[in-house]
């Protein structure tokens, strides 16, 4: 189960009101939007944003006999098209925007893409399986210079040249088409000392990959400019981001628009979880919140 992180301090920051407007650009599970939507009763809006087809199909089950099915507009699409998405919604005085950037429990254990290095699945790791690019493409046929630059610039993979140059020589002998033979590879260009830490040694590679298949660096640069078109006066930003990557786009975002006195910082340093709620959803450990207020 999908279980929103952070949300008592989403809630807390985006304040929804009665009758107020808000978009989650990463609908994922509901949680959040849910909560949302709970709090603005009896006639305030939820405008949902998904890219993955299937999230969106299961959500729209999860919630069509729910007290908030009138109130909520889903749309299958990619984030960065926040303004034409909004306009074509006619979706108006949004009073708060959530980003929730972390990957969903349902991509990791049920989707079968690729996305988790414990399982044996295709390499695919696309969220919007129509995109044209996988995981399996770069592996068999990126170069190694290619390969090892998404490995460190992505995944900040310090040992990304020999694990770019180990793939290299084995898809020579046959093409690379799982997880499972990835994993076995990293494992091998690793020193020993480092396989036996607490993260897995595949982490890293896995994240890279991810990240360059869906493009999410760039796609959260192109995005955020457009809240401060679609946001009220007033209105709030919330993002979750869940690598020092994401953060600190998020971050400079915020430095560089609140020079230009266009956003205030509402929080100065990021918010992370208790320690309560890491035991209870481990995945929230690396989760960091930032919030931003558009001034006029």
């Amino acid at each position: 189960m999908h279980i929103p992180v952070l949300q008592k301090e989403v809630l807390q920051h985006l304040d929804p009101k009665p009758n107020e407007n808000f978009i989650d650009c990463t609908i994922n599970g509901g949680g959040h939007a849910l909560a949302i939507l709970e709090r603005t009763e009896p006639e305030g809006k939820l405008l949902g944003i998904e890219w993955d087809e299937e999230i969106i199909r299961q959500f729209k089950l999860k919630v069509q006999s729910s007290k908030f099915k009138n109130r909520l507009i889903l749309v299958n699409n990619n984030f960065t098209n926040l303004v034409e998405i909004t306009k074509s919604q006619k979706f108006r005085a949004v009073k708060g925007i959530l980003f929730d950037l972390g990957m969903s429990s349902w991509h990791l254990e049920e989707s079968g893409r690729g996305f988790s290095f414990l399982k044996k699945e295709p390499l695919d790791m696309r969220y919007n399986p129509q995109n044209p690019l996988t995981a399996e493409k770069i592996i068999n046929y990126w170069s190694a210079s290619e390969i090892e630059k998404i490995l460190r610039d992505y995944g900040e993979e310090p040992f990304a040249r020999p694990i770019a140059k180990n793939i290299i020589e084995f898809r020579k002998i046959k093409p690379i088409i799982n997880t499972a033979q990835l994993v076995e590879i990293i494992k091998k260009s690793l020193p020993q000392r480092f396989q036996q830490r607490k993260i897995h040694p595949a982490t890293k590679t896995f994240q890279a990959l991810r990240i360059a298949v869906n493009d999410e660096l760039n796609n959260l640069e192109k995005v955020l400019p457009q809240t401060l078109e679609v946001l009220k006066p007033g209105g709030r930003i919330a993002i979750i981001s869940f690598h020092s990557l994401e953060d600190r786009i998020v971050k400079n975002f915020f430095k560089d628009k609140a020079k230009e006195n266009l956003i205030k910082q509402i929080t100065k340093k990021p918010i992370t979880p208790f320690r309560k709620e890491i035991k209870i959803n481990p995945r929230s450990r690396s989760a960091k919140l930032r919030v931003g207020q558009k001034l006029w």
